[in-house]
């Protein structure tokens, strides 16, 4: 298969990372009989679903085979029938199904479907990725992928990229099959921005690897976040290490968000809320328009129970426990759906009248799924990833339908580069 170059401009190629919600922390104990710190996520294997896509398919992320490269519309994507979560990475798509099976389908060339396409058209169709237990959780970025497995232990694929290109996924380079991530540690969550993985560990430790350049790893000084720079070289970013509040303080952590360039981290027992990463726009609801390279307190998102925070290239959605949808940052192309004009925000604004059960960013779309199970999206129109049949920017929520989605309810959304990934109800 040729060698697809991305090109990276403002109404194309902008990756999002998909990221689940957490809930609260809770007391347990592993088998040996140690108490330990976990955090509780929602139930992993909800009744499943039929996934849906629709967008750019031109290297398969639609997973509807190498003659579809494109819908305007919501289809239904044969193979993936029995699924419990999805998400979107830059051009390509994850999934899980009911028996904790991980599927993947689109771009394969810096690894990130973690499994063989050497047989033509086999990246534009859903396939297995051999993993040593039941996953429960997966994520993806632009060119990696990882997976959360129900014995706590996580696995990626793929590769990060940064300014200079391919970084490669550890210090041995691109992974084309999955590899275990800190055999020592089990973990509670995994996140992915668009080039950096963030985990949580079951003792409320966070951890981070990847590209640095903006300061989404928390734990790298901006004189040592590019790869030349670093006296300990490609191993400083690439090599999972814990994010540390201050040198005397050891702090714990009960949930993790990572955003396309930045991560938020919420301080165990308290609804107090961390970030770091890029703020240029006001996305991570800092005051100062710059680069963060250490945990910052955000004043306007503490003081809150967060389910899940999204981000996409210049802004941020964040859903709380009540089911109210915010949205911050840049308002270009209408992606904070307040209404054309209504110029960027500076901290979080409440979008929806009804209350959501989920939400999701891409580039420059979100989208937001309320409780009786209607899919709203708002953003830039073009490449059909809003679902609405039509190129227009939307400056405010508007309902997707389509006949596919009719008499079904949906429970889940992702968006990715230039595709958007739908659970729904069968």
């Amino acid at each position: 298969m040729p060698i697809r170059k991305r090109v990276f401009t403002t109404k194309k190629r902008n990756s999002v990372a998909a990221i689940e919600p957490g809930s609260p922390v809770k007391k347990t104990k592993r088998a040996e009989g140690s108490a330990v710190w976990f955090v509780e996520l929602p139930p992993r294997r909800g009744d499943p679903g039929l996934v849906l896509a629709c967008g750019q398919g031109d290297v398969g992320q639609l997973g509807l085979g190498d003659a579809v490269t494109e819908r305007s519309r919501p289809a239904l994507v044969p193979g993936l029938d029995s699924v419990v979560q999805v998400c979107a990475g830059g051009m390509h798509t994850v999934a899980v199904d009911k028996d904790g099976q991980v599927l993947t389908a689109g771009c394969n060339d810096d690894g990130a479907l973690g499994r063989d396409t050497a047989e033509e058209g086999s990246e534009s169709r859903p396939g297995k990725v051999s993993l040593p237990a039941k996953a429960v959780q997966v994520s993806a970025g632009d060119s990696h992928s990882a997976a959360l497995l129900e014995d706590g232990r996580v696995f990626a694929w793929g590769s990060f990229r940064d300014f200079h290109g391919v970084m490669g996924l550890t210090k041995a380079g691109v992974q084309r099959s999955p590899v275990q991530v800190l055999p020592s540690v089990r973990f509670a969550k995994v996140a992915s921005g668009v080039d950096h993985l963030v985990l949580l560990s079951e003792t409320g430790e966070v951890y981070t690897c990847g590209c640095g350049e903006q300061g989404q790893l928390g734990r790298v000084p901006e004189r040592a976040a590019g790869r030349d720079n670093s006296r300990r070289g490609i191993g400083l970013l690439l090599d999972p290490a814990p994010v540390k509040l201050g040198a005397r303080k050891a702090s714990k952590f009960s949930d993790i968000w990572a955003v396309s360039y930045g991560t938020f981290i919420k301080e165990k027992d308290k609804d107090v809320i961390y970030v770091f990463g890029l703020n240029n726009y006001c996305q991570l609801g800092l005051k100062d328009l710059s680069c963060h390279f250490h945990p910052q307190l955000s004043a306007e998102f503490s003081g809150k129970k967060w389910l899940k925070i999204c981000g996409g290239l210049h802004h941020t959605l964040a859903l709380d426990s009540e089911g109210i949808t915010y949205s911050l940052g840049r308002e270009e192309y209408g992606r904070l759906g307040l209404g054309q004009g209504s110029g960027d925000a500076r901290k979080p604004t409440p979008v929806l009248e009804e209350k959501c059960v989920d939400i999701a960013c891409g580039g420059t779309v979100s989208f937001a799924v309320t409780d009786t199970g209607q899919l709203y999206g708002w953003g830039m129109g073009s490449n059909g990833q809003l679902g609405l049949a039509s190129e227009d920017d939307v400056y405010r929520p508007a309902p997707v339908r389509s006949k596919q989605l009719e008499a079904r309810r949906v429970l889940q959304v992702d968006a990715g580069g230039q595709h958007t990934v739908i659970l729904a109800s069968p």
